[in-house]
């Protein structure tokens, strides 16, 4: 009895083998003819393709441009400091002493003194009105203490903390944080990325229309041959082959334009930028799309190809029944 079911068991496999051989064959046979017939329309098909790139691309450059955006003011938050500007009863040696005092906080990682005899002296060299202050009878600056604070994950809440607790002692007149513009920028960053997805969102939209509708004047066009093909038995999955291959190479090639745009526009931004950053004595270099972020666009690009080319066959296929 073992014998007979192994003997069945081995007639068995090849015939699987030969139908799972025979699937893959077909398929790649219709993977290069959908490529094919893009081949017989260069025109159209690289207007459709194009199209595809652009929408594509705009929220990719944008998405790039922010990344890059981040990564320059990454270092900003490491640069944060609150100055206390202390009253003007306040004596050098009380100033030290607090500055001492100040120091020894868990959330401080140092403090910086500056007496009004040095402010003023600053003053005088930094804003051009050196002269005018000649005219003054007293210094009207006062000592400042220039505090960094420690950084973690909750930094500003911390952060926010220790201003409070600086604007509180006695000696203060006034504190304020001189990177509150920072957060006003992250925030602004955030909001920009928020509209980054909503409008990739929007052309992800577009691109699987003009898809459908470019796979939808294909069905059309091969009518009668579609007809034909279900009078001798195809079957819809069969029909629909070539049309979801062909959404798959338009969705390729629109991804590959799309790169090649954004590569570009980061290439000619590069050198501008860098003799932008060269002025605010900073160096800065514009970096292209990581590897990670090349294939999210492909897979992205061939995916709403698919999906566009998947719901217009859907749609139109059944429309179409020998008479």
């Amino acid at each position: 009895m073992n014998t007979q079911t192994k003997q069945r068991d081995n007639q068995a496999r090849p015939g699987f083998i030969t139908l799972c051989r025979s699937y893959f064959i077909r398929h790649i046979q219709v993977f290069f003819y959908s490529l094919g017939q893009l081949s017989r329309t260069p025109i159209s098909s690289l207007m459709t393709c194009m199209v595809i790139g652009i929408a594509m691309a705009l929220p990719t450059g944008l998405y790039s441009l922010l990344k890059n955006a981040q990564q320059l003011s990454g270092g900003w938050e490491s640069t944060a400091q609150i100055s206390v500007f202390l009253k003007n009863n306040i004596t050098s040696a009380q100033a030290k002493k607090l500055k001492s005092d100040i120091t020894q906080w868990p959330d401080v990682i140092s403090v910086h003194y500056i007496s009004r005899e040095q402010a003023l002296k600053e003053f005088q060299e930094l804003s051009g009105f050196g002269n005018a202050l000649t005219a003054l009878n007293s210094n009207p600056l006062p000592s400042v203490l220039i505090v960094k604070p420690k950084l973690s994950k909750t930094s500003e809440r911390a952060t926010q903390r220790l201003l409070k607790k600086l604007v509180n002692l006695r000696q203060t007149d006034k504190a304020q944080l001189d990177m509150q513009w920072v957060r006003r920028l992250y925030a602004i960053m955030n909001i920009v990325e928020r509209g980054v997805l909503i409008l990739g969102a929007l052309l992800g939209l577009a691109v699987l229309l003009v898809v459908g509708n470019t796979i939808r004047l294909a069905i059309q066009n091969r009518r009668k041959e579609i007809v034909v093909m279900k009078l001798i038995g195809g079957t819809d999955a069969f029909i629909r082959r070539p049309f979801l291959y062909t959404g798959f190479w338009y969705g390729f090639f629109g991804g590959i334009i799309a790169w090649l745009l954004v590569s570009f526009t980061l290439l000619s931004l590069s050198t501008p930028i860098e003799k932008l950053t060269t002025l605010y004595q900073n160096q800065f270099e514009l970096t292209n799309m990581s590897f990670l972020t090349t294939l999210t666009l492909l897979c992205l690009s061939i995916l709403l190809g698919l999906a566009g080319s998947w719901f217009a066959v859907g749609r139109h296929l059944r429309d179409i029944e020998p008479q």
